[in-house]
């Protein structure tokens, strides 16, 4: 039985974003787009959570907190970049605080692009960070296998 067979709890985190993304996240898990159908709960504790959704860049003053969110969370885990911002720093990659994407501090599972990223960009990618999970379940299971 994978990770697909259970619902995915995320946790979401806004970096430093204009909060476009941040609108656009919970407007997916709202009855409008339904992530919920899913079987997606927001949740706001790391150690609950399967998938970390992350908007905004990194930046000197929260690289800490999106690696203690991640490092907090039980493995196996996903995240999922949400926003150009996240992905790459976006519009605002040439300011002098702006270190980059998420990928600056933490592993990034699935890439979902846009400014700002829409509600279907994001249900694709947790929809994806489901299989990712299905992947890294099966990788410790058979790591456990073999010890």
């Amino acid at each position: 039985m994978g990770y697909a067979s259970k619902s995915p709890w995320v946790i979401h985190y806004d970096g430093s974003s204009c909060n476009g993304c941040d609108i656009e996240v919970l407007a997916t898990l709202c009855p409008g787009f339904d992530g919920e159908r899913f079987g997606v709960v927001n949740t706001g504790n790391p150690k609950h959570a399967d998938i970390f959704l992350v908007t905004g860049s990194v930046n000197a003053q929260n690289i800490d907190v999106v690696r203690e969110i991640y490092d907090q969370m039980i493995e196996p885990k996903v995240v999922v970049a949400c926003g150009i911002c996240a992905c790459s720093g976006g519009i605002f990659q040439d300011c002098y605080n702006v270190l980059g994407g998420v990928d600056k501090a933490i592993p990034v599972d699935v890439y979902a692009p846009g400014c700002a990223v829409r509600p279907e960009t994001l249900i694709d990618a947790i929809v994806e960070g489901v299989a990712v999970l299905d992947e890294k379940a099966a990788q410790m299971k058979s790591a456990e296998k073999a010890r």
